[in-house]
């Protein structure tokens, strides 16, 4: 076994390097480092780092912040980005895997002081936005990264329930057309701000052979924030976080497939809930299909179930009571990794099992229930992607010439091979179906 994974490993470095002058898809690699800080099993090392890069062509580090008094960008773990030099360790393995470009990233759900200050930094105009500029080309410079990447956290869409009653989805469309769903009243105002920060960022860094890639994260709206034909030709990459469109903490009483590759029909669901719907919207748009990527997400979103939600676990399911418990690992209410969904699948050693629904379409993604028990307790519903559909969204990727496709992320994948023995199989699955 050990031989066979090292030959598969040696090939894909090789598949790697030819593929800076081949044009083969992107895959890309978003490490959280509060991976690298996790205790037990679920703790993400040097290590396992490397024998991830084998895999990726780029690696997006995250994440970092911004100042809300100065607008610079800046460390928001300074102890372990820069007192146990952590931005550091990982440029580091520029030296050994020279073909892989190493990303800084700000933003991503993880600065949590004043986070307004993302707006704010649009309106404080171009004295703001300068100070930004040179404050992420400094740092980026300093440890040594290819480039920045704009995860930012713009408003989001409002949940809104829309299953259930016929017409509730016509309802919401038409709540959000007339307002009531609003979230940003001078969007159309902060999207001319950022189209002028993301030019001036693409000029500046491109003048310092330094890259730049937005990230677009769920449930922002992307026709209020991003001009995609005149912001396209400033980024080398567009990254699509095309998951989390439905989860626990947003929709606590129905839970539903959390990334469908298409619609999936029925029940009065909001048709742009979608891989294809969100990945149309830009190429409609003229921006090159090649500086596209779509994301997939390495866990699954987990619902507690009630009595009420039913024993078949057919999606739309109502009646759920909000985030599942926390697993073992990634001690997160209503997040599973990898590692922990596959674990409760049938196994000897597991008394209280999920039954898991593969989708022999390959259109929606699969699903895991336990309806709750007589005492209302113990019932679970999950909708996660697995190799297998991860597979099929690589292919998707391949057949509408993508650049490629985004994990989000590599700590949250079974780095261990807890599961089968397999490590990185969400990661493996994805590179596979792009090159071949």
């Amino acid at each position: 076994m050990n031989s066979l994974w090292l030959g598969l490993g040696l090939s894909l470095v090789l598949l790697a390097a030819i593929q800076n002058v081949s044009g083969a898809p992107n895959m890309i690699c978003y490490y959280d480092s509060k991976g690298f800080e996790r205790q037990g099993l679920a703790q993400f090392g040097l290590q396992d780092m490397e024998l991830a890069l084998q895999f990726c062509t780029h690696v997006i580090y995250g994440y970092t912040g911004i100042n809300p008094d100065t607008y610079e960008l800046q460390s928001i773990n300074k102890r372990l980005d820069m007192e146990q030099r952590h931005f550091s360790q990982i440029t580091a393995l520029k030296d050994r895997y020279p073909y892989i470009k190493f990303l800084l990233s700000v933003g991503g759900d993880r600065d949590l002081v004043q986070e307004d200050k993302y707006i704010k930094l649009l309106e404080a105009g171009r004295q703001a936005h300068t100070r930004f500029i040179e404050s992420s080309r400094d740092l980026v410079r300093r440890y040594n990264f290819d480039g920045l990447d704009l995860s930012l956290q713009l408003p989001r869409n409002k949940p809104r329930k829309v299953h259930g009653e016929v017409g509730s989805a016509w309802k919401s469309f038409k709540k959000f057309f007339t307002g009531d769903f609003i979230v940003d009243s001078e969007s159309e105002t902060h999207k001319g701000q950022l189209t002028g920060l993301i030019k001036d960022l693409g000029s500046a860094f491109s003048a310092s052979n330094l890259l730049l890639s937005l990230t677009v994260l769920p449930n922002v709206n992307s026709s209020w924030y991003f001009d995609a034909p005149a912001i396209a030709p400033s980024l080398d990459m567009i990254n699509l976080a095309t998951f989390d469109f439905l989860t626990p903490d947003r929709n606590p009483e129905e839970a539903d497939y959390t990334s469908p590759l298409y619609e999936a029909f029925g029940q009065n669901r909001l048709g742009h809930y979608n891989v294809n719907f969100q990945m149309e919207h830009w190429l409609l748009q003229r921006v090159p299909a090649q500086k596209l990527n779509i994301g997939i997400a390495s866990y699954g979103r987990a619902w507690k179930l009630s009595s009420e939600s039913g024993d078949t676990g057919m999606p739309v399911v109502q009646h759920t009571k909000g985030p599942a418990l926390a697993g073992l690992q990634t001690k997160t209410e209503g997040l599973l990794n990898w590692a922990e969904i596959c674990q409760m699948m049938p196994n000897p050693g597991n008394s209280k099992p999920v039954r898991r629904v593969l989708d022999p379409t390959k259109r929606y993604g699969s699903y895991a229930v336990r309806p709750a028990d007589s005492s209302d307790e113990n019932g679970i519903w999950i909708s996660y992607d697995d190799p297998d559909t991860a597979s099929s969204k690589a292919q998707y990727a391949r057949a509408k010439n993508l650049g490629g496709v985004a994990l989000f992320d590599l700590t949250l994948d079974d780095f261990r091979g807890q599961c089968t023995g397999d490590r990185f199989p969400m990661l493996r699955a994805i590179k596979y179906r792009l090159l071949v």
